[in-house]
């Protein structure tokens, strides 16, 4: 029964609740900030341990053996121009797949698409992501390739380059449609609204109103596709034709590798890497690469983020 007696009062210790429940809050905060700070201690000891090996083998190995024709760990050979255009042709080319496709799904599913497809589509869409890596590098090698790249470029390897990049594409997609659908999404429907009011088209109101207004999370969708095509690994390890090591190869019809795809071939087995000269030291050279990449990715897209952000 609570009390009418104008007396009473309220001190601190009765708002201070119950003793063994401030003690139970105060383990979990302690349990909660050392999750925390484990992740970040994580981090800086994976970063650190990569940069001091990578140095290492910066300092033992002959910096021209870096620019040598092709990516040879186990005979001296580490042509990083080798794995850094394969790598760059895989992410054009996936990007130029994944781009269209998941931007025009996403404009589809948030300005077209009735309620109850939606509801149908998005989620079967979002399906693909869920699909294994090794799964669509085997589709890339059975089917993409024999019958859709070598159908077109006649002159192309089974395992090729150009193959692999349509792969990594259609692995990303579902990363391009679903944020892009978040992003239009987020548009506030007084803005449709209004431009209909003067007269738009649905069309135009979609490219001229609701697409610039959504840009900055369209441009991080693309920078989050893009890091993820750069991390790739089983699909263009399956589907990029080069086992072990390649020669420089420009054209996106032959076979090649990528710096995850190296990394993979080469770290395939230890009894493979142990007492191979500067093998093991490459491994780590290349992923620091990586990371300088993705990185620099991250910081690019959040810089873009937060300059055209418009908040609603």
């Amino acid at each position: 029964m609570t009390s009418t007696d104008p007396t009473s009062t309220v001190t601190l210790a009765d708002l201070a609740g119950d003793r063994r429940r401030r003690a139970t809050e105060r383990r979990m905060r302690w349990i909660f900030l050392l999750a925390a700070s484990s992740a970040i201690v994580i981090t800086v000891m994976i970063v650190a341990t990569v940069v001091v090996e990578a140095g290492r083998f910066l300092l033992d190995v002959d910096l021209s053996s870096l620019l040598a024709d092709g990516w040879f760990p186990r005979e001296g050979k580490f042509g990083l121009p080798t794995i850094f255009v394969g790598t760059l042709w895989i992410t054009v080319i996936a990007i130029c797949v994944a781009g269209p496709i998941g931007l025009a799904s996403a404009v589809y599913l948030s300005e077209y698409a009735h309620p109850g497809v939606r509801r149908v589509l998005k989620p079967a869409l979002e399906i693909l992501a869920g699909i294994p890596s090794v799964i669509i590098g085997f589709f890339t090698l059975n089917f993409i390739s024999p019958d859709l790249v070598q159908r077109i470029f006649t002159s192309a390897e089974r395992g090729s380059l150009l193959a692999a990049g349509v792969g990594v594409g259609v692995l990303i997609i579902p990363l391009v449609a679903s944020i892009s659908e978040d992003a239009l999404s987020a548009v506030p429907d007084s803005l449709r609204e209004a431009s209909i009011g003067l007269g738009a088209r649905k069309m135009t109101t979609t490219v001229r109103v609701v697409l610039p207004a959504a840009l900055s999370g369209i441009v991080a969708a693309f920078i989050v596709a893009v890091s993820r095509a750069i991390g790739e690994t089983l699909v263009v390890t399956l589907a990029g034709g080069a086992a072990g090591g390649s020669a420089f190869q420009p054209n996106p019809v032959d076979s090649g590798l990528t710096m995850t795809a190296a990394m993979a071939n080469l770290a395939s087995g230890s009894d493979q890497v142990t007492g191979v000269g500067n093998a093991v030291q490459s491994l780590y050279l290349v992923g620091f690469l990586l990371f300088l990449m993705t990185f620099g990715l991250n910081l690019l897209a959040d810089r873009f983020v937060r300059r055209f952000r418009q908040e609603y």
